[in-house]
C-alpha cells in the first residue's frame, strides 16, 4: 500500500510518500514541505497548496492519503488555516478517488511512539529509526507527514477489519429487524 501523509498547514505543509510492506516494514519515498508566505493572499496560499499536492498525487499516485485532524488549536486563524488546508488536500484526493483518512495528533504519536502524549523530537527521532534515514526529516512538519502516513500502515488493517464488522453488524440488525417484522405481522 502507498500512502500519502499530509501535515496540514498553511505556512508549512508536510508531504510524505512512505510504501508500506509484510507487517510493520514501511520505506519512505519521498518527503517535502509546501511553504506559502504569510503575507500572500488565502486564495493564494491555498492554490499553492493544492497545486503541489495535486502534482505529488499524480505523480506517485498514492492509494491512501492519511490527513492530520485538526482536533484543537489555541489560535482560531491557525486552526481555520489549518482546515482549509487539509480540505483542500481531501478533496484533490477524491477527484482522484483516492481514501482519505482523517488521524489525531494522539494517534499519530501513540503508533510512532508508543506515547499519545510524545513530543516532536520523540516524533521525529522515532520516524528517523522507523525508516532507517540517515538524517532527521526536517523541519518537524516533514517528520510529522512521514508519522502520519506511518501512523496509517500501520492502522489501516485494523481500520479495514473495524469497517467490516461494523457492516456485518449492520446487516446482522437488519436480518433481526426484518424477522421481527415478519413475525408481528
Amino acid at each position: 500500500m502507498r500512502v500519502m501523509g499530509v501535515d496540514p498547514g498553511l505556512t508549512r505543509c508536510g508531504l510524505s510518500m512512505i510504501q508500506s510492506g509484510q507487517g510493520r516494514q514501511v520505506v519512505a519515498l519521498d518527503v517535502d514541505v509546501v511553504r506559502t508566505p504569510a503575507e500572500q493572499p488565502l486564495h493564494k496560499r491555498l492554490l499553492t497548496i493544492s497545486d503541489t499536492v495535486e502534482h505529488w498525487m499524480d505523480t506517485h499516485l498514492p492509494d491512501v492519503v492519511a490527513i492530520e485532524r485538526v482536533f484543537s488549536n489555541q489560535n482560531a486563524n491557525t486552526a481555520m488555516g489549518t482546515a482549509q488546508a487539509g480540505g483542500v488536500i481531501a478533496l484533490a484526493a477524491a477527484r482522484r478517488d483516492i481514501d482519505v483518512h482523517f488521524h489525531t495528533p494522539s494517534e499519530v504519536k501513540a503508533a510512532v511512539t508508543g506515547n499519545g502524549r510524545a513530543g516532536k523530537s520523540q516524533v521525529t527521532e522515532m520516524v528517523t529509526r522507523i525508516l532507517a534515514l540517515q538524517q532527521k526529516p526536517t523541519p518537524a512538519d516533514a517528520a510529522d507527514a512521514l508519522a502520519l502516513a506511518i501512523c496509517h500502515c500501520w492502522r489501516a488493517p485494523m481500520i479495514a477489519r473495524m469497517a467490516a464488522a461494523e457492516a456485518m453488524a449492520a446487516e446482522q440488525r437488519r436480518k433481526y429487524q426484518a424477522r421481527l417484522k415478519a413475525v408481528r405481522t
